[in-house]
């Protein structure tokens, strides 16, 4: 069933999605200052293309002052935007019983977006 879900995200917008992520991360990475948050980027990229049995979890090292700081920026220059993009496709697709399961990744992948900074992907 995962693959199947995979396999329709993927042609009705996923694809999308990751290649946006994925250009997005390039230009962060091209400049220096913005290398981390390209990284996080590449994440949200990867969680893009086949969210279906992944899941994100804060790692038990997430909780100095550095992962607060770094989240602190991506929400100030974009983060929420990105969040907020995601909430409302979620909302969109639960408004049919089909598109529950694409809204509930759409809502995974906004809590990667608020705080990438900390967070693991999961396989489940």
């Amino acid at each position: 069933m995962k693959i199947l879900g995979n396999i329709i995200w993927l042609l009705f917008g996923g694809f999308v999605i990751a290649v946006e992520y994925l250009i997005g991360s390039i230009a962060l990475i091209v400049t220096i200052v913005g290398i981390p948050f390209g990284v996080q980027t590449l994440k949200l990229a990867g969680l893009a293309i086949w969210p279906f049995g992944r899941d994100t979890r804060v790692h038990s090292r997430a909780s100095g002052c550095l992962y607060i700081i770094m989240n602190l920026i991506w929400l100030l220059f974009g983060g929420i935007w990105i969040a907020l993009t995601h909430t409302v496709f979620g909302l969109l697709l639960c408004i049919t019983i089909v598109g529950i399961p694409f809204g509930r990744q759409h809502f995974k992948l906004t809590a990667l977006a608020l705080t990438p900074f900390g967070r693991d992907i999961i396989t489940l």
